[in-house]
């Protein structure tokens, strides 16, 4: 990896902007000066729900814990995001809010550590902006949505600070929280009646930006939607969204995004929500919104032992096609519709559900005939032929290594490369990527495994001490890869278009050369990289 003169500039541009232009810009449109109590001068804004002061971080105008909907809490759990109704006089804005609650373990896990942390509370529906400055230039902005299994995260966790984007890019940046687990994704029915609550937070959420951001230097008819796993999953249900007449965002970024998630129908997710109502003893919504919050969330775990099945993601919650809020699978919404006209960025780490399943030692002694068996659910009349094709792509495979390949091609790499393949067949913008470089960590059992390529995106390691996925890492490589694509995604952000000096030239996806980046070591345009696999399931190219 080479130094990149043109980012060099970007970074001091984007620095001068951020020291420079902050404090003798935020006299400009829906902005103020005023002293915060210690004495700096903080930024503050106007806005049709009142007063907003934030902080000076870094240079950054910071705003943190902005409500962007009433709380979803009393009558209104379990149901859609309602306005919120503003404040009186100035809020402070220096603070996170609570994370929407979810499991927590002290510690965390053997791949990312801690994923959300403490406080949680329902009280949890709000954003954080970072800005160069709350100005009238009208920057292009970042809305992050993410991940963690539709159960966990939150958008006020440091490795997902926008502070790199924010600076790098002269980006505005938004992260959200969102209802997660029991209180996002149960579906209780009715007539006309819609679930997927997560959904309405997150359309409510951009929404907001839509009307608020330029009072933050944001550009509204410029926003850019990204998200990993889950939230990439999220960003796609968004796009066939278009209130007021025009779309929500203009660019569309997808991290792994788990798009051969089987969602269940109206019927199956009520017979899921009478499983959560029988664990609680509750017979139906109304005693459940008597229940406290914390055993509502201790029950996931009891749904994670009922609803498990040998040789899938357990997912205990899941979207619903309810026929009111998302009617379709959301890949169809990227192809028709406003979803048509979005630029896509899309994705996949090579060994995806190693994150999963690879340190799981129950996992590293199953057979040949538990994974022909698993097998057949993908292939119904060629599972041999099948297994063997895996087997021989990996040489010295076991049988664990064919199922994680199986898993990582179901849920991931071949719905991502299946869209990709419908938005070229029909000339609609798409560029692809593989993440390739494998963790050294756990004796390399990850390999290139879920989740890995996020602090690469971010450019921020700094904020993932806490991540034992990393260790071992050469600093040298990490930081070089982590510096091409941060600077590529913040090219896509600004113009839709993740070219830059001095990174080999990236071609949309066609149906030609199926031009496909290989993230590692060394960053290659490869043409067809994942043929191998589009090949074994012709249905793909379709």
């Amino acid at each position: 990896m080479t130094d990149d003169p043109s980012r060099r500039k970007l970074l001091k541009t984007s620095g001068m902007l951020a020291s420079g232009v902050l404090l003798s810009g935020l006299a400009g449109v829906g902005a103020a000066r005023a002293d915060s109590p210690t004495g700096e001068t903080s930024p503050v804004v106007e806005l049709p729900a009142g007063r907003l002061r934030g902080a000076v971080e870094g240079g950054l105008a910071v705003f943190k814990g902005v409500p962007y909907a009433a709380p979803p809490v009393g009558a209104l759990r379990w149901r859609p995001a309602e306005p919120h109704p503003g404040w009186p006089g100035t809020r402070e804005a220096t603070a996170f809010g609570p994370s929407a609650p979810q499991l927590y373990r002290e510690g965390g896990d053997q791949v990312l550590g801690t994923h959300g942390s403490p406080p949680f509370d329902e009280d949890c529906l709000t954003l954080n902006i970072w800005t160069p400055a709350a100005d009238s230039s009208k920057r292009p902005v970042m809305v992050w949505i993410h991940g963690g299994g539709f159960i966990s995260g939150s958008g006020s966790m440091p490795n997902y600070s926008g502070e790199t984007f924010a600076r790098d890019g002269d980006l505005v940046v938004v992260t959200i929280n969102y209802r997660l687990g029991p209180l996002g994704y149960l579906y209780f029915g009715g007539d006309g009646a819609g679930g997927n609550f997560w959904f309405t937070d997150q359309l409510a959420a951009l929404r907001w930006v839509q009307d608020n951001v330029a009072a933050f230097g944001g550009d509204p008819d410029n926003i850019t939607v990204a998200g990993q796993s889950g939230g990439a999953f999220s960003v796609a249900a968004l796009a066939g969204a278009r209130p007021k007449g025009r779309p929500l965002f203009r660019r569309a970024i997808l991290q792994s995004p788990p798009l051969g998630l089987q969602i269940p129908t109206r019927a199956e997710s009520l017979q899921r929500t009478a499983t959560y109502l029988d664990i609680l003893g509750a017979k139906d919504v109304t005693e459940l919104r008597a229940v406290p919050w914390p055993r509502l969330i201790a029950a996931t775990l009891q749904m994670f032992g009922r609803t498990a099945r040998w040789g899938y993601w357990s997912t205990p919650f899941l979207p619903v096609l309810d026929g009111v809020t998302l009617d379709r699978d959301p890949a169809d919404l990227l192809l028709t519709g406003p979803g048509a006209d979005i630029d896509v960025l899309i994705g996949w780490t090579r060994e995806e559900a190693n994150f999963a399943f690879g340190l799981d030692e129950t996992y590293a002694a199953a057979t040949k005939d538990q994974v022909l068996a698993r097998v057949r659910d993908t292939f119904p009349s060629r599972a041999a032929e099948a297994y063997t094709a895996y087997e021989e792509a990996r040489p010295g495979a076991r049988p664990v290594d064919v199922l994680m390949d199986l898993i990582s091609d179901d849920l991931f790499r071949l719905p991502s490369l299946a869209l990709a393949e419908r938005r070229a067949a029909r000339g609609r913008a798409v560029w692809a990527y593989q993440f390739d470089l494998p963790t050294p960590a756990h004796g390399g059992r990850l390999a290139a495994a879920h989740c890995l390529e996020l602090p690469f995106v971010f450019n921020n390691f700094d904020k993932w001490s806490q991540a034992p996925f990393l260790a071992g890492l050469n600093p040298r490589v990490r930081d070089g890869l982590a510096a091409t694509m941060h600077a590529s995604w913040i090219s896509f952000i600004r113009t839709g278009d993740p070219n830059h000096h001095p990174m080999p030239r990236w071609d949309r996806y066609d149906r030609d050369s199926r031009t496909t980046m290989s993230l590692d070591t060394v960053t290659t345009a490869a043409g067809d990289l994942a043929g191998y696999w589009r090949r074994l399931r012709p249905a793909v190219a379709r």
